[in-house]
């Protein structure tokens, strides 16, 4: 599956479900039996993705590439802590790093 850019959702899409359950396909078609029309797509107030990738914009989340940054660990600074006699005796150390 090669990705050209974000698509919107249609309802088209296997995916694509009406929370009304008034959603029927006919001849390629999207048709509404709650508004007696033509889906609207993700513009309607009752359009849902199934698999939760429906955006608030209308964009189909499965159609956008995540980018990923190589982040490398900060480096550790050298930190010195004092520490009480007691624990001292038992780590037999001055300063805990």
């Amino acid at each position: 599956m090669v990705l050209k850019g974000p698509k919107y959702c249609s309802p088209n899409c296997p995916f694509f479900r009406c929370a009304k359950r008034a959603l029927s396909r006919n001849r390629g078609r999207a048709w509404c039996t709650y508004t007696n029309d033509y889906c609207v797509g993700y513009r309607c107030n009752y359009a849902v993705c199934i698999r939760n990738r429906l955006l608030n914009n209308g964009l189909c989340g499965l159609s956008i590439k995540r980018s990923r940054e190589d982040l490398m660990p900060p480096e550790r600074p050298e930190l010195q802590v004092k520490v009480r006699s007691k624990i001292l005796k038992k780590l037999g150390e001055k300063e805990i790093f």
